[in-house]
């Protein structure tokens, strides 16, 4: 049997009658393995922390006990936090959360603990619900039983999870789990348990449930339901929205894999990435400024084109490319001529340039007398209707991803984007609207395509209202010097003729 060491965290506010009957439930068994209680009064009223310490004076507990006092109530959530820094900074395995108030059964522990350690979970939580009728049964009131299974039910489908249940205060976590996420960003208040699941969830943590009898007594409940109830729609709401790119918070900014990319393939519907492998003719050659991973090299050399890519990314997918550089392009050079190029692909990039202005001139630069190759820009248009309602309710939310993504430098609309490139030499062929990448935020569904076609239809009536990006089709224009040569070389050539 593996064993652990093992931290039993128990939060308390006014438990001074239950505390110490919690202590005692606490089974023996778990002595094989290394096994410390910390419970931490959050500034109660009463005398918990003085019943704590009686009970450790007693010497009755096998285990070793500390007892730790907050001068100031910091919350059933700010609780937490302190049990898990200190589980954390004495490099602990396991960390059990149990309740002061007896409602959640001490003798299953061993029960959970085994779970956690033969299935390698990061998180097990007890649930009431995985019994038909288990929770009624132990005397959860109607009215917390209808709306636990609503709440939940919602969070399942809004996270793409499988709980039974998200409201069980009974839990153990893995301390590399937790030194893994920023719970301590998390609320004070009681939906603190939702957003750490979430948390869990965003950063593909492993989740087991394991079914524990419920309990409801004579406790004094500081939960107050319609608040509860609506902060945990709204965390799990705010936490959908970090993926349409309309919200960001730094709590559930979590990648399931480190230096992975939050960034998506759009490739395989309406959006800027598709219509610019559209524009590009079979057999073309391809400078793709900006490739990331090389998702759209490889729809291109599906079409017998050549790609030369060039980015900051290191890896890229295999075939994808024909050339990769290796480069950052913020420093306003490009470490190839783009003389030989027909089309040069530069999507979603301008906006992160720091200097946008000489960025672009020094791509003009780079393109030499090559005024035949056709350009390919987009970027996103902070002009589109939903960033214009969000400022008029005075929010301005980066995030992610999309028009307002972290990331980005400049921001720019239909007519600010086409001045940039029109005043440093290059001439419009074509400016277009693109919809809002409803299947990346949606999922690929009926709905989410029909909403682009509906887009889509918007876009005809107002493209600086409705359009979510811009797609620009340029060529340059001959230099000042070219343009000298030219001059030079024509007068020669009529002098001769007049001659």
């Amino acid at each position: 049997m593996n064993t652990c060491r093992l931290l039993i965290f128990i939060v308390t506010y006014n438990a001074e009658r239950t505390v110490n009957k919690v202590l005692s439930r606490i089974p023996v068994e778990l002595e094989k393995h290394d096994v410390e209680i910390l419970i931490i009064d959050d500034a109660s009223q009463d005398n918990t922390f003085e019943k704590a310490i009686d009970y450790q004076n007693s010497g009755i507990s096998p285990f070793k006990l500390t007892i730790l006092y907050n001068p100031v109530n910091q919350g059933y959530g700010g609780n937490q936090k302190i049990g898990y820094a200190y589980a954390i900074q004495n490099d602990f395995d396991v960390v059990a959360l149990l309740h002061g108030d007896g409602q959640y059964a001490p003798e299953k522990l061993p029960d959970l603990l085994d779970t956690m350690l033969a299935h390698d979970a990061d998180a097990v939580f007890g649930s009431r619900f995985m019994t038909t009728n288990g929770a009624r049964r132990g005397g959860m009131p109607l009215y917390k039983y209808v709306g636990n299974r609503i709440l939940s039910s919602f969070q399942n489908r809004i996270l793409g999870s499988e709980l039974s249940e998200f409201h069980s205060g009974y839990r153990l976590y893995r301390i590399q789990a937790l030194r893994e996420i920023p719970f301590e960003l998390n609320t004070q208040d009681f939906h603190f348990d939702t957003e750490i699941i979430i948390q869990l969830i965003r950063a593909g943590k492993s989740i087991r449930e394991k079914e524990i009898p419920t309990y409801y007594g004579d406790e004094i409940c500081y939960v107050n339901g319609l608040r509860y109830a609506w902060n945990v729609v709204g965390a799990t709401i705010n936490a959908r929205l970090m993926d349409s790119g309309l919200l960001y918070q730094r709590k559930f900014d979590i990648s399931r894999e480190p230096g992975s990319s939050p960034y998506e393939s759009k490739v395989d519907f309406d959006s800027s990435h598709s219509e610019a492998i559209d524009l590009v003719p079979e057999g073309s050659r391809i400078v793709d400024i900006g490739c990331g991973v090389g998702t759209i090299g490889t729809a291109l050399r599906k079409k017998g084109c050549t790609v030369t890519g060039i980015d900051q990314v290191k890896e890229v997918r295999k075939g994808s490319l024909d050339h990769h550089y290796i480069h950052d392009l913020s420093t306003n050079s490009l470490p190839i001529a783009l003389d030989t190029a027909t089309h040069i692909l530069l999507l979603d990039v301008v906006e992160h340039m720091p200097d946008p202005e000489e960025f672009v001139l020094d791509l003009r630069r780079a393109s030499g007398n090559n005024h035949d190759a056709e350009w390919i820009v987009s970027t996103g248009n902070v002009a589109f209707f939903v960033v214009r309602f969000m400022l008029f309710l005075g929010a301005f939310n980066y995030g992610k991803r999309g028009i307002l993504d972290l990331t980005h430098k400049r921001l720019f609309t239909f007519s600010t984007i086409q001045k940039l490139f029109e005043e440093r030499g290059f001439q419009i062929q074509e400016i277009r609207g693109i919809p809002a990448p409803f299947p990346i935020a949606m999922g690929d569904t009926f709905l989410s395509r029909f909403l682009l076609k509906s887009n889509r239809a918007l876009i005809r009536l107002s493209r600086g209202l409705f359009s979510y990006q811009i797609l620009l089709r340029l060529k340059t224009l001959p230099t000042v010097d070219t343009l000298l040569e030219d001059a030079i070389d024509k007068s020669d050539s009529r002098r001769r003729e007049v001659s």
